[in-house]
C-alpha cells in the first residue's frame, strides 16, 4: 500500500518521519499513551462527563473517524494494528487530541462553541491523527533521549532503540511524562495540518473547510486563546499554508465524492 501511495505522487509532500523517533520504541510510547488515555476517560467518567455510546455527537465523531482511518496506514504501517478509539468529553475546553496508538478524544467545547461542520471536524480530527501517524510525540521524546539522556545511556542507546534495554521504559516515561502536555514544533504543526487535510480529502471531506475552521479559531482567539490553539501557529499562517496546498488535495476530494 505504501509503495502505491508513493507512486501516486498525489497529495501533500512532507518528507520522511524524523529519525529522532527511532531512539524510542514505538510500542513503549503507544503503551504509555494507552494508559494516559484510560486515565483521561476514567476522570471524565467520574465527573459524568464521558459521552455514552447513545450520544448523537459521539456517533457523529465515530462515523467521521471510520471514514478517515482507512487512509492512515500508508502514512504509518503501525496504524493498521492500532486499537483505535474515539470518545467525547463534556467540557467547555476548545480541544481535541489523538494520542499515539490511535486514541482520539474531542471535547464538547470545540464542537459547540465553534459550531463545527462535519468537514471541519474531519480537518481537526485529521490533524490530530496526523500527529500520531507522523509520530511527533515519539520524535519529541527521542530528542529528549538524545539531548538529556545521551551522557547517561551512552552506548546502550542503539540497543535501546530496538527495545532491548529494560531500563529504557522508565527513561521514556520520564521524558514523556504527560503526552497530552507535549508541545510540538511549528514544523510539526504545519505537517499535521497538511497530512490531516489529505486524510480528510481522501475520505471525501472538503479540505477547503480548513480555511473556515481557522477563521473560526481566530475569532475564538480574540479572548483567551483556546487550548487547542495555544500550542499551534497563528491562524493566518495556517490559512495561507492550507490554501497553498489545496490544489494538491482537491482532486483527491473530487474523486472521493464520486466514489461515495
Amino acid at each position: 500500500t505504501a509503495t502505491v501511495f508513493a507512486q501516486e505522487r498525489e497529495g501533500v509532500n512532507v518528507g520522511k518521519r524524523s529519525a529522532f523517533a527511532n531512539l524510542v520504541p514505538a510500542q513503549e510510547v503507544e503503551k504509555m499513551a494507552g494508559q494516559q488515555y484510560k486515565q483521561v476517560l476514567e476522570q471524565a467518567d467520574s465527573k459524568n462527563a464521558l459521552a455514552p455510546p447513545s450520544s448523537e455527537e459521539l456517533k457523529r465523531l465515530r462515523t467521521i473517524a471510520q471514514r478517515l482511518i482507512p487512509f492512515a496506514t500508508p502514512w504509518n504501517e503501525r496504524a493498521s494494528q492500532w486499537q483505535w478509539e474515539v470518545n467525547l468529553i463534556d467540557s467547555e475546553e476548545i480541544n481535541a487530541f489523538c494520542m499515539p496508538g490511535g486514541k482520539i478524544a474531542f471535547y464538547t467545547g470545540i464542537l459547540d462553541q465553534l459550531k463545527l461542520t462535519d468537514d471541519e471536524v474531519a480537518m481537526v480530527m485529521g490533524h490530530e491523527i496526523a500527529h500520531a501517524l507522523r509520530e511527533h510525540a515519539r520524535e519529541r521524546m527521542g530528542k529528549s533521549v538524545a539531548t538529556d539522556g545521551l551522557a547517561r545511556i551512552g552506548s546502550t542507546i542503539a540497543a535501546a532503540a530496538f527495545g532491548i534495554n529494560p531500563n529504557l521504559t522508565d527513561f521514556v516515561a520520564r521524558q514523556g511524562a504527560n503526552l497530552l502536555s507535549l508541545k510540538f514544533s511549528r514544523d510539526d504543526e504545519t505537517e499535521a495540518d497538511l497530512v490531516g487535510m489529505e486524510l480528510a480529502a481522501r475520505a471525501g471531506y472538503n479540505p477547503e473547510s480548513g480555511v473556515s475552521l481557522w477563521q473560526k479559531m481566530s475569532e475564538a482567539n480574540k479572548g483567551a486563546p483556546p487550548q487547542w490553539l495555544s500550542t499551534h501557529p497563528s491562524g493566518n499562517s495556517r490559512i495561507q499554508e492550507i490554501q497553498a496546498n489545496l490544489p494538491k488535495v482537491m482532486p483527491l476530494y473530487e474523486r472521493a465524492k464520486v466514489v461515495r
